[in-house]
Formats: structure tokens, sequence, C-alpha cells
């Protein structure tokens, strides 16, 4: 009765993301994933498929491994991550190949590193990442390089970033981030840029929001994530993505869990709230992007690991009966 009161809840204030005057955008319910549910998950996406593994189920952490077919609407079990398992690692996707890599074990903080090759589904252990082992750190890909940064390795949060070239297996750490410290961060790339913010560290919510240049490997500051009163952007362990040109922030934690989804305009440099997930609030969940579409799944709410998985349709007017 208890468990079942407590669900209800979580739902019930997951409908209030739309008791307000958000009106655009629409969320649809795709195929549960078959797996077990979980959150922390890494994620990244090569064509139309999602691939996705590792992560913590409240009991173990994880090792199994999926794609996501977003045509099809269906999953598949592919092999599994041949490192320890882990929660919190950090991924990014280069040409037909995927990454990931870092995380936690439970007891210690991880900086191995591994490539998937989609086309014998196999996985090979690459050159362990060159910072200090971490876990909750960034990772994204751009102009055929891997980066990754931020993150907590057990003493300190970091903003350190380091360049992986898949070609000589090699690292470089970069120098120019003048942004801060973070935990549970996220980044979505538009138009050969990555935007990246959100986060924590010290026990507050970061609030500085920046834009890489993939080509120069040049950081620019943008506008802070609370400028504006009406902004409610800032929290950590959420999930980004982008649709045709605009980035997303959804879901993460802010006191507690929450569903609220704000989207970015690079061309004017704002954010406007649309439709929030229309599902449990949520941390800790990943999302899906191929740039025309997004989906955000898995993730906790409390003790209740998730396994749903919802597409947004952003431009679409809000229907309560969708």
């Amino acid at each position: 009765m208890i468990c079942t009161l407590m669900v209800s809840m979580m739902l019930c204030i997951s409908c209030d993301n739309n008791d307000d005057d958000t009106s655009r955008g629409n969320w649809t319910d795709r195929s549960v994933f078959d797996g077990t549910p979980r959150s922390n998950a890494f994620s990244f996406m090569i064509d139309n498929n999602g691939y996705m593994g590792t992560g913590y189920d409240g009991d173990d952490y994880l090792t199994d491994f999926w794609q996501y077919d977003m045509n099809g609407d269906f999953w598949v079990q592919k092999a599994a991550f041949p490192g320890t398992p882990r929660s919190s690692a950090s991924a990014f996707a280069i040409d037909n190949k995927g990454y990931a890599g870092l995380g936690y074990d439970g007891d210690n903080e991880l900086g191995d590193f591994w490539e998937y090759d989609v086309a014998t589904n196999s996985w090979t252990q690459k050159a362990s990442f060159a910072g200090t082992p971490r876990y909750e750190a960034v990772g994204f890909a751009g102009n055929g390089f891997g980066y990754l940064g931020t993150g907590y390795d057990g003493d300190n949060d970091k903003k350190d970033f380091w360049r992986y070239n898949p070609t000589t297996d090699e690292w470089t750490e970069l120098v120019g981030f003048g942004g801060q410290k973070r935990r549970g961060g996220i980044a979505f790339n538009l138009n050969d840029k990555v935007y990246l913010g959100t986060g924590e560290s010290n026990g507050l919510f970061v609030d500085d929001f920046w834009e890489f240049d993939t080509a120069t490997e040049q950081w620019t500051k943008l506008r802070d994530l609370d400028d504006d009163d009406d902004y409610r952007v800032m929290r950590s362990f959420g999930t980004g993505f982008a649709i045709n040109g605009l980035g997303y922030i959804a879901t993460g934690y802010n006191v507690g869990a929450i569903g609220t989804v704000w989207e970015y305009s690079p061309g004017t440099d704002t954010w406007e709230e649309v439709t929030g997930l229309e599902a449990a609030i949520r941390q800790d969940a990943i999302s899906f992007s191929n740039g025309t579409r997004g989906l955000v799944l898995l993730g906790r709410t409390g003790n209740l690991y998730l396994d749903d998985n919802y597409e947004l349709f952003p431009q679409e007017e809000y229907n309560e009966d969708d």
C-alpha cells in the first residue's frame, strides 16, 4: 500500500509539470526497455540506433549492453560491456564506433576506456583515460575526436577536459575551459558546436553555460542559466539532446527529482520551458537523439528504478489525452 501510494504521488507530481502556462510540447511513449530498470547508464547514438549499457538497478552494478532501433521502436541485446560492472560512466560515438569508460563500481572510481564496433558487435579495450579516474563526467564528440571532462574523482570535483584521438589511441589535455567544476553536468551537439552546462559542486547547482567549437577547440561563455528570473534550468543529473537545431535539457535533480524540460535556442542564447516529461519525475536518465528526434528513458525517482521510454515532439501543442 505504501509503495503504491508513493508511486501514485510521484506520477501526480509529474503531471504538475503541465499545470502551468506551458502549452507547447507533447510526449509519446515508446517501446519499454527490455532489460532491467536502472539509472546512471551510459548512452551514445549511431545513425538511427541508440546504444546504452551498464548502470545501477538498486542492488547491482551492471554490464549488459543494448541497441534501440529508433525507426522500428524495438530493443536488441548486444555483446556485454567487458569492463568492471559500473554506473555513471561516460560515452560518445565517432563514425560507426562507440566509446565508453570511466564510472564507479561501488568502491572505486574508474579510468578504463573501451571501443564498441557496430559491424562486429565486439568490444576492444583502448588506452585508459589520461586524467584522474572519475565518474559523472561529461562526454561528447566532434570533428573526428572524442572529449571527456568534469566529473568527480573521489576527492575533488573536476573541470579539466581531454581529447581522445581514435586514430592514434591517445589522450591530450585541453586548456581554455573557464567554467566551474561540476559533477552530473550535460552536453548536447548543435550545428558543429557543443553546449555544456548544469551540474553541481560544493553542494550548489552551477549556473554557467558554455559553447565549445569542435573545429577550433575554443570555449565561449554564454548567458548564465539563471540570467532571467523566469529560468528554472539549473539542475544536476539531467540529460541533454538536440532536435532540429534546438537543444533540450530534461529531468534531473533540484532539491528532488524533477521532470521539467527546457528548450535552448542558439541563435538568441535564450531558454523556453516546454511540456515536462509526461511520466514519473526522475534523475539519472539517459536520452537518444539523431538530430531530428529525441527520447528520454530510464533513470530513477527515489528508490524506484525505471525502464520506460518517451519521445518528445516539442513543436506540437500539448495534449493531455495523448
